[in-house]
């Protein structure tokens, strides 16, 4: 069977922030499970290695939620932590023993036996892509990981470590927005399309940016998304993600917000089909320059 996660994804990198109580956490994933978002992002990371075990909670109370979502998690990133008093510098390790402690570790903190895909979470330049792949398939065959994928590859490191394996790595996890279009310049969005691999999206916003920077990029590109939320009655976080949405590369996008009401205005650019020329105006707004 083929895996999909959901166009839609809710993220949870901010999920401390958000200083919901175990009820109130439960109520958004339900709602957001409702509206047909069945993907939770994560990284053990998130929140000084707190925010898995705040989803995992919710887990514990409500075991019924987890036949019914993905959850996405990621690993290869070191924090100096209290928790592990053996990091004692903040790094990337995509060893095999990192990996395999690194997922056991969110096994237990999201209360689960498994996880759908798990990502590595940063190019590493010390990867030894035999040994991260000897992790990889210990760890699928174990069944304790369904699918693998990568989180800031450029198309090299990507083809490198997909390289070693006899099954599709199923996404790369990237930041693109409207005013962070790199991807695009640098060939991974290309890439990515020729290998039918449909990226994930990380600050689809860039980090609310676009709601308060003042800067000749986002006053430009604030102007024109104005100007399509008069035209579509929506708000302009609604036309953000319909001009990742509506890229053939189909872009999986990650909202990191726990409003419900951004949630749901940004699960309206599902309903909105940007014309090309308009999806090019806002392009030529975030360059600040037209195209040759």
């Amino acid at each position: 069977m083929e895996f999909k996660l959901s166009r839609i994804s809710l993220g949870f990198w901010r999920a401390l922030e958000w200083n919901y109580s175990v009820q109130q956490l439960n109520t958004l994933i339900t709602q957001s499970l409702e509206l047909g978002i069945t993907t939770f992002d994560h990284a053990d990371i998130y929140g000084g290695y707190e925010c898995e075990a705040l989803f995992g909670n919710v887990l514990k109370e409500n075991q019924s939620l987890r036949n019914k979502m993905q959850i996405v998690t990621k690993c290869g990133i070191k924090l100096i932590s209290h928790k592990f008093p053996e990091h004692q510098l903040h790094c990337y390790d995509t060893s095999k023993a990192h990996i395999i402690k690194s997922v056991e570790n969110s096994l237990r903190n999201l209360s689960t036996e498994y996880i759908d895909l798990l990502l590595i979470h940063r190019p590493d330049p010390l990867m030894n892509a035999d040994e991260t792949a000897e992790a990889i398939y210990g760890l699928k065959k174990s069944g304790k990981v369904l699918h693998f994928g990568a989180s800031n590859f450029l198309s090299h490191q990507f083809s490198l470590l997909q390289s070693r394996l006899d099954f599709p790595l199923v996404t790369n996890q990237i930041e693109v927005s409207v005013l962070n279009t790199e991807h695009f310049d640098n060939g991974n969005i290309d890439f990515l399309q020729e290998k039918k691999v449909a990226p994930m999206v990380w600050s689809p916003f860039a980090g609310g940016r676009i709601f308060w920077e003042n800067s000749g990029q986002a006053n430009r590109v604030r102007n024109i998304l104005n100007e399509f939320a008069g035209k579509y009655k929506v708000g302009i976080e609604t036309i953000a993600t319909a001009w990742l949405l509506v890229h053939p590369v189909n872009f999986i996008v990650v909202l990191g917000s726990g409003k419900i009401d951004r949630i749901k205005s940004a699960l309206r650019g599902l309903e909105i089909n940007l014309t090309r020329e308009e999806w090019f105006k806002l392009w030529v707004a975030s360059k600040g320059f037209d195209i040759p």
